[in-house]
């Protein structure tokens, strides 16, 4: 469901479940994972692009397939320690971790997981029909994924807040409005093509160093929120509000009422 594909020193990561729109499984989590540790250890490396199969990118958690085995759940959100990456958060924020660049090339549906996935690329290269959401809000949750942590160093405090809590889909050209993508273009992989072509005349070297410096500039210590973000998520599976939620977003011709806030 994951394909890795590696030609003159460049990796193709290929999300490969077109016929969910490469809605992202359990399986996927950790191909996904497992692929971030082997890119790690090549030597040889010089990029990553990540993509998805067909016309769409990702279309997010496939939540049917996931729940069908509650202690999947439990080993998506499980860490050792509070400020450690859990599953989810590895494979958005694993990309940042690798000392070569990394691209998404993005077509049509890149929402909840999927968007995740593609904030924790350099770049993010997309054609003119791509949508973006984040979506965890809409069925009572909170963005787990370590957006957090990826968000303040690309779009301002107030737009990061307004997409996390508003599960509204956004076109590309407001993408690119708010900082959100890289560039918007009619072929994406031609656009990239042309960037690899670029950057091979640079130091392998140099492109580590120099992404390292500005991953450490623009992100903040990321364990405290990485804690903050699973604790959160936690408490609101467990939340009565959240099954609201849900049913509200199976449902929204018939809403229930939420319960009074909880103490956060």
């Amino acid at each position: 469901m994951v394909q890795l594909e590696t030609t003159d020193g460049i990796a193709w990561v290929t999300l490969a479940r077109p016929e969910k729109q490469n809605a992202l499984s359990y399986e996927m989590f950790r191909q996904l994972n497992k692929i971030i540790r082997t890119l790690r250890r090549d030597r040889q490396l010089r990029a990553v692009v990540i993509q998805g199969q067909g016309a769409h990118f990702c279309a997010g958690l496939d939540v049917g397939a996931v729940m069908k085995k509650p202690r999947n759940i439990v080993s998506l959100l499980g860490k050792w320690l509070p400020g450690n990456a859990n599953l989810v958060q590895q494979v958005a924020l694993g990309w940042r971790t690798l000392p070569v660049p990394v691209f998404a090339l993005v077509r049509g549906n890149c929402l909840g997981g999927g968007l995740h996935i593609a904030l924790g690329a350099d770049y993010r290269i997309v054609s003119p029909d791509a949508q973006f959401a984040i979506m965890e809000a809409r069925w009572g949750l909170c963005p787990d994924m370590s957006t957090s942590v990826m968000l303040p160093g690309i779009v301002n405090h107030d737009q990061a807040l307004w997409l996390a809590s508003n599960p509204q889909r956004i076109d590309a050209e407001r993408a690119k409005e708010l900082g959100l993508v890289t560039e918007v273009c009619d072929d994406p992989q031609a656009n990239i093509q042309q960037r690899l072509n670029q950057l091979a005349h640079v130091s392998p070297d140099a492109l580590a160093a120099i992404k390292c410096l500005y991953n450490t500039a623009y992100h903040p210590p990321q364990r405290k929120l990485l804690w903050q973000e699973t604790w959160f998520q936690i408490k609101l599976l467990l939340s009565k509000n959240t099954r609201t939620a849900m049913h509200n977003g199976r449902q929204p011709d018939t809403p229930k009422p939420y319960r009074p806030r909880r103490k956060w």
